[in-house]
């Protein structure tokens, strides 16, 4: 793959150090719990279908007491699209080249009063280079408080930068994140955003402060729902919901898809799966 420049390279390790922000604070919460789960780390290679390299990854995977699977992944990926896929994405119907770095993450909980949570921040380049990503927050067991507090923090992020971003990344994500075969939302929202282009240190500082913004909410929310006593119930209910989690994630998600016709890492593409799920 070709060396990065200085924007691909600053992106490249800003995910990388929110990642280690993220698991570092995700492993404290298991410790308060009792637990000494901790991160399982593998890199991963790509080979390009030219044959030369195509960069990689490190997939972060950990089954604790409180996050029951939690997948933290980072990538850095280049080369050339194959096929027709490569007219689907912005930039590239002319020239299939592109630079993908970011990092994805979803975390399913052990507890059904703890929502499951999914992030993710990615910088793309192919004739355009543009930052997209954003964060959902999906509870089995919904409360207000947890669902309010979840949007104010992303809203407050978002009205630093522009007070169009809140309104508009919210609906986008209310949008995106539907099941139109149970015509349900997959969770609560959130934000979502794509194709943010032009102004690039500004976009990255907004990407930046999604980051900080995430690592800022969840942890609190986990660890106000952590303990709380749940039943066979719950439980059914939140395995139940699950199955609709994996749903939307092998028929919908474009990010999915981008990794699998990319040549992603399998098991990075398919960590957001959760453990368990049931079917009615």
């Amino acid at each position: 793959m070709i060396e990065p420049d200085i924007q691909q390279t600053r992106a490249r390790d800003w995910f990388e150090a929110l990642r280690d922000l993220i698991c570092a604070e995700f492993v404290a919460i298991e410790r308060e719990a009792g637990s000494d789960a901790t991160f399982d780390y593998l890199a991963w290679d790509r080979t390009d279908p030219s044959g030369a390299p195509g960069g990689g990854g490190v997939r972060g995977v950990m089954k604790g007491q409180v996050f029951e699977k939690v997948g933290v992944n980072v990538s850095t990926v280049g080369g050339t699209f194959e096929g027709d896929f490569g007219k689907t994405i912005h930039g590239a119907g002319e020239d299939p080249r592109f630079f993908a770095t970011g990092i994805s993450l979803v975390a399913h909980m052990a507890n059904p009063h703890v929502p499951a949570v999914h992030m993710n921040t990615r910088f793309l380049c192919t004739t355009k280079r543009w930052f997209g990503g954003g964060a959902d927050l999906n509870p089995p067991i919904p409360y207000p408080e947890d669902t309010d507090a979840f949007h104010a923090r992303l809203k407050a992020a978002c009205d630093a930068h522009d007070p169009d971003h809140y309104p508009r990344f919210k609906k986008w994500a209310d949008d995106y994140f539907y099941i139109p075969h149970r015509k349900v939302h997959r969770g609560v929202g959130g934000i979502f955003y794509d194709h943010l282009e032009g102004d690039w240190d500004a976009n990255f500082a907004f990407t930046q402060d999604v980051g900080r913004a995430f690592l800022d909410i969840f942890p609190a929310i986990v660890r106000r729902r952590m303990a709380m006593p749940f039943d066979a119930a719950d439980k059914a209910r939140q395995l139940e919901w699950r199955g609709r989690y994996a749903e939307f994630n092998l028929v919908y998600d474009r990010g999915t898809l981008f990794g699998l016709k990319t040549g992603g890492n399998i098991d990075a593409i398919l960590m957001s799966l959760p453990p368990l799920a049931t079917w009615s």
